[in-house]
């Protein structure tokens, strides 16, 4: 049995051969250090950074050993994990770089003396691999529970819609209009939003149309439009009829009432602008002359109206900006990541086809419909989009610290409408990394399609905005993140020692105003490329610095990570328990009352003590019949119908009965006496009156004598 387990194990045989006690000695004494210290980690993922920053600070790790067939269920579930949080996950799993440092084995060493010792310090990639609920208070974890409500699409779209709660921000101002399709009122809410939206582009292609200043693409298809004139003379076909230009003018009147709150007298019986059969052939018409060329009737009039109507929108549609004239839209399939599924579409059937075709993701309420950004602002005619760290370290109250470097990331085509391809619309890198570059895109743009931040500035510089950087950007995307956290705070599960590093993708309209596109839990530190390599190492390290040195040291250098908002703290009154009052005046009387007994006791007791006496020989002496009379006079007065006064019956010996106390008549007019023996209040009338008369006889003689 030994002689096949040192079989199938000759690894361990060899390493006690060689075993150098001098490195055993000092393995377990960094071992025994770090037990006393509480510095015992674990890792979950390929961080190198991570383990080696915590090596260097006196920290041993604990390894999680498993077999192959554990790993490749691991990865499996950390796949869709990654699905479900929406976030980034790190394709390459493998520890060979941790291998390759620990060359003489003295890590391992350490990793197997305290093998049965509680860990302090978890970094997984993945917040399902360890359940917060079974950790210490000590125990300090990388990832918070239920981070879905804002690092997923879906939750993302629904939580800023309560900012209005939380904040006086508008989520128009820096997230684009989001719905999900699989939730009957949004997918009608969607359905609108694109008729509007149809309008409004419909009006800016007649007021550029006009003007000669749209861009590229709207400018190729005007020219299209005056080289087919001829073409559609000759073929007879007639021109789209200006009525939809004042039907669209109608719908944009209608939107901004309902902004300004004048249609709230407006009746719920009339009538909408448009029917559904007059909203699809309006539709069909948008198409030809956006999407097709098709040419329209127009006049000075509808242009002069169009260019009013567009600027009392811009006044109160943040987004009017960008949204273009081709009325895109994105489809996101929540329960995906690294850009996986997502697609971009400019026709409403393709749009409501699309999703339905995957009936799981729609039962799920997993797809998201997001209006697409179509007048971004391009670097050398080519788009890109900023990923942002920011680091939480407390939810309540709410801690968030920004990180002050970020990085770009560049499509591999050129920017262009004519075609919707992800190679030119999606700036992921999981997507374009396998991507040849155009040799139509700027020879500035390197071959790894990254830049830093301060090659981003030094174009900007170029460009006369540098400023803008530091005015615009850095403090949109502030205020995004911000927002976003507070919408979510009821939603998390707070754990102290807990705190969690997460990537923001932000895009840049023309004017430079940041709008947020989606957060991602667990994002990749991969080093991909030159920019990833020195910039990731650089955040894991600093995250550190935050969470563990400055926990010894308040002034400890953070790096480049910056405090941007830490909550109030919310003031608890000191609890002192239940205040309990008694008001009341105190009762005068001559001489101090007795306790009241039952009147069968109270000679008793005052000739000695009790003595034991046969129930059955004791007999109760009948009262007046006065007192009998008024008595049953009282009780008949609560009766419907009235009987007759019956005589008084003759006294029958009756057991001894345990005494009945009640409360005084005299303390409280608002109390009412409650017997505690259990007899009705009716019953015992009688008793009570005679037991009064008794009790104020016996005081008086007391009194006298």
């Amino acid at each position: 049995m030994d002689a096949t387990r040192s079989a199938t194990r000759p690894e361990a045989k060899v390493s006690r051969s060689v075993l150098n006690p001098d490195r055993l000695r000092t393995a377990k004494a960094y071992a025994d250090k770090a037990v006393k210290m509480h510095k015992i980690f674990s890792i979950q993922g390929p961080y190198p950074v991570i383990r080696a920053a915590l090596r260097a600070r006196g920290w041993v790790e604990k390894r999680m050993l498993c077999s192959k067939k554990q790993a490749q269920r691991r990865l499996c579930s950390e796949g869709r994990a990654s699905s479900d949080n929406g976030g980034d996950s790190d394709e390459e799993n493998s520890d060979d770089a941790e291998k390759e440092q620990d060359t003489n084995g003295l890590h391992d060493l350490m990793s197997r003396i305290v093998r049965n010792e509680m860990v302090y310090f978890h970094w997984t990639n993945r917040r399902n691999v360890i359940s917060a609920n079974i950790l210490q208070k000590e125990q300090i974890i990388n990832h918070f529970a239920k981070a879905g409500s804002f690092a997923t699409k879906a939750g993302l779209c629904v939580n800023l819609r309560n900012l209005h709660w939380f904040d006086s921000a508008d989520p128009d101002t820096f997230f684009p209009r989001c719905y999900r399709l699989a939730a009957q009122d949004e997918r009608h809410a969607f359905i609108e939003d694109y008729r509007r939206t149809a309008c409004t582009s419909l009006l800016k292609y007649i007021a550029e149309r006009d003007q000669d200043i749209q861009g590229e693409g709207t400018s190729h298809n005007i020219q299209a439009v005056c080289g087919q004139r001829k073409q559609r003379k000759q073929r007879s076909k007639p021109l789209v009829n200006s009525q939809m230009i004042n039907s669209a003018l109608k719908v944009c009147q209608e939107y901004l009432e309902s902004l300004e709150h004048s249609d709230i007298d407006t009746s719920l019986e009339t009538p909408h602008t448009l029917t559904q059969e007059e909203w699809a052939e309006f539709i069909d018409s948008y198409y030809l002359v956006v999407h097709g060329g098709a040419q329209i009737e127009t006049s000075d009039y509808f242009v002069s109206s169009c260019k009013a109507m567009l600027q009392r929108l811009e006044e109160n549609s943040p987004q009017l900006g960008i949204g273009g004239i081709q009325n895109i839209w994105i489809i996101k399939p929540g329960a995906k990541s690294r850009g996986r599924g997502i697609k971009c579409a400019k026709r409403l059937d393709q749009i409501l086809s699309l999703v339905d075709s995957d009936p799981t993701l729609v039962k799920d309420s997993k797809w998201v419909v997001q209006k697409y950004i179509e007048r971004p602002l391009l670097v050398h005619g080519t788009k890109f989009d900023l990923r942002q760290w920011f680091l939480v370290t407390d939810w309540n109250p709410l801690t968030v610290w920004f990180y002050k470097k970020c990085y770009l990331r560049f499509s591999t085509q050129p920017y262009s409408l004519d075609t919707l391809d992800s190679s030119v619309h999606l700036c992921n890198n999981s997507i374009q990394k396998h991507l040849r570059p155009s040799e139509q895109r700027h020879r500035d743009i390197p071959v790894d399609n990254m830049w830093l931040d301060e090659e981003f500035r030094a174009f900007l510089a170029s460009q006369g905005k540098a400023a803008q950087w530091e005015t615009v950007v850095v403090p949109g995307m502030k205020k995004a993140v911000i927002h976003t956290l507070q919408t979510a705070q009821d939603l998390m599960e707070s754990r102290k020692n807990t705190f969690e590093l997460y990537g923001a993708d932000f895009m840049l309209g023309c004017d430079l105003h940041p709008w947020l596109i989606e957060i991602n839990a667990s994002p990749t530190m991969a080093p991909s490329t030159p920019v990833t390599a020195s910039l990731c190492a650089a955040v894991q390290e600093d995250t550190l610095r935050v969470v563990l040195d400055r926990r010894v040291d308040r002034a400890a250098n953070t790096g480049d990570f910056q405090l941007i908002f830490r909550q109030a703290a919310v003031e608890v009154p000191q609890y002192i328990g239940i205040n309990l009052l008694v008001e009341g005046c105190a009762i005068k009387s001559p001489c101090p009352l007795p306790p009241l007994k039952s009147s069968h006791r109270s000679a008793t007791n005052r000739r000695g003590p009790i003595k034991e006496k046969d129930p059955s020989g004791e007999k109760v002496m009948p009262l007046p019949k006065m007192r009998l009379k008024s008595a049953e006079l009282k009780n008949n007065s609560r009766e419907a119908l009235p009987t007759p006064l019956l005589p008084p019956e003759p006294p029958v010996p009756r057991p001894v009965q345990p005494p009945t106390l009640y409360l005084p008549m005299t303390v409280n007019k608002s109390v009412k006496s409650v017997p505690l023996g259990g007899v009705s209040p009716s019953g015992i009338l009688w008793k009570r009156q005679a037991e009064v008369s008794n009790v104020c006889l016996e005081t008086v003689q007391r009194c006298t004598t």
